[in-house]
């Protein structure tokens, strides 16, 4: 009887409910596939349920960690780091009725965590779908018989490059620009943490700090007048804004106030915030608006302090994208082969399928303003992102796919596109995540990939591309 040590890992601020009755549905299923299952029963979501969890690897023939809900990478990087076998992620649907918040989250989750382990050096594996899907379990008991999922060959592209000229004169546009970031990176965000001299060297892109206390400091500070004056701009070009608490939506307006007047004053060209928790649980304000704002501006903002997010997009800026926003991947339709693209309200309007009615809202976990929540801008669309190269550490890699953005309602509140793809949905998101690619990607609606090839062939960069 194999054994598996079946480890559900979740975060409190999604719906962990019915995060609960998936993760013992997986120990149900494994059990009868003949499997001899231990590990927690209980979610596992604090620093003391990782620990009392660790001890369930001792001796298992099969390592699954069930990504109940979304959480950060924290409990991968203690538990799996040096594991001598690949880890199995398993990664659930997405329920909820459209326009309802994101119970769950699990694949992004999944996404984030193999980052981690790879970047670390480890290999991993993914299942995604419910514990009653018979594809599920056909992939479990293959894996229980020692035969995990092989990874997907991950096929380069030669498509058409741009002339060498032009994109020269793009990147040499980048040099002598700053980020200015907001914070450090969230801890367990692997995808966050940058290298400061290789996007210089590579780039001419430099960074300007700023604490996150500071930056609290500084939107407390913002005078009573400025900032009525901030929100009554935002109203005016966003009227559902009146709908949302005054209190917050003013907390909001002086933190779009206090950050347009830092990136002004330093003259930053992109800004990368460390948007949670400290912004809603010490302030009382979610600062996606202000990020939106900036953005509808011409300043490239990336939330969770992703400083190759926001260098991604700056790239695509200088080669001629125009605005583009920093998306998860959380969701697959594979019958129509479209991939759901989400994040929580950080999109400027002019990304909107309908900007007239890009409508405010609180954000959807936290329940504290301001969040956009309208579906995202359709069309032909870029997916692109820098990255870490696992091959050759200490230097980047790029991931450039394809595909159009559909019309649809706003399956989650936030922002979300749904991208039909060029290549197969799953077999997409299965080298996304078994190549340890970052959960944040860069989502564009102009087709610079011919630019992005020459610019990337120029600087020494190897692509994958689907």
């Amino acid at each position: 009887m194999p054994r598996v040590a079946l480890i559900p890992t979740a975060r409190p601020t999604f719906a962990t409910d019915q995060a609960r009755v998936r993760a013992d549905s997986a120990h149900e299923l494994l059990a009868s596939l003949g499997a001899d299952v231990v590990g927690p029963r209980e979610l596992v979501m604090t620093p003391e349920d990782v620990e009392a969890a660790a001890p369930a690897l001792d001796g298992a023939d099969l390592v699954v960690n069930v990504c109940a809900t979304f959480s950060d990478a924290t409990p991968a990087l203690r538990l799996y780091t040096g594991l001598d076998r690949p880890l199995l992620l398993w990664a659930f649907r997405e329920p909820g009725e459209t326009g309802d918040r994101l119970w769950l989250n699990s694949l992004c989750g999944a996404n984030l965590f193999a980052h981690a382990v790879v970047r670390e050096g480890g290999t991993v594996r993914l299942i995604h779908g419910d514990p009653d899907e018979p594809a599920v379990r056909d992939a479990l008991a293959c894996a229980l018989a020692g035969e995990l999922p092989a990874p997907p060959v991950l096929e380069t592209v030669h498509g058409e490059r741009a002339a060498e000229e032009p994109v020269r004169a793009g990147l040499e546009r980048l040099r002598g620009r700053r980020i200015g970031l907001v914070g450090d990176a969230p801890p367990g965000f692997t995808p966050s943490e940058y290298d400061p001299e290789l996007v210089a060297e590579l780039f001419g892109i430099t960074m300007e700090r700023l604490t996150v206390d500071a930056a609290i400091d500084a939107a407390q500070r913002v005078d009573p007048g400025e900032r009525e004056t901030e929100r009554e701009a935002a109203t005016a070009a966003q009227p559902s804004l009146a709908q949302v608490d005054h209190q917050q939506s003013g907390l909001a307006a002086a933190v779009t106030t206090s950050l347009r007047d830092w990136t002004a004053d330093r003259q930053l060209a992109a800004a990368a915030v460390r948007c949670w928790p400290e912004f809603p649980t010490r302030l009382g304000a979610c600062p996606c608006s202000a990020l939106s704002r900036l953005a509808d501006e011409g300043t490239p903002t990336a939330c969770e302090r992703d400083v190759y997010g926001a260098v991604t997009m700056l790239l695509m800026e200088s080669l001629g994208a125009g605005t583009t926003y920093l998306v998860d991947t959380v969701d697959v339709d594979s019958d129509r082969n479209v991939l759901r693209l989400w994040h929580c309200g950080a999109a400027a309007t002019s990304l909107a399928a309908d900007p007239a009615n890009a409508t405010q809202s609180v954000h959807c976990n936290r329940k504290l303003g301001v969040a956009g929540n309208f579906p995202l801008r359709t069309g032909p669309v870029v997916i692109t992102r820098l990255t870490e190269d696992p091959a050759r550490p200490g230097r980047l890699r790029l991931l450039i796919a394809a595909g159009e953005s559909l019309p649809a309602p706003n399956r989650f509140q936030g922002n979300t596109a749904e991208v039909r793809v060029d290549r197969p949905a799953d077999g997409l998101v299965q080298s996304l995540v078994t190549g340890g690619f970052p959960h944040h990607t860069v989502l564009a609606w102009s087709d610079v990939r011919p630019a992005l090839r020459t610019a990337a062939d120029l600087l020494g960069i190897p692509v994958t591309e689907w």
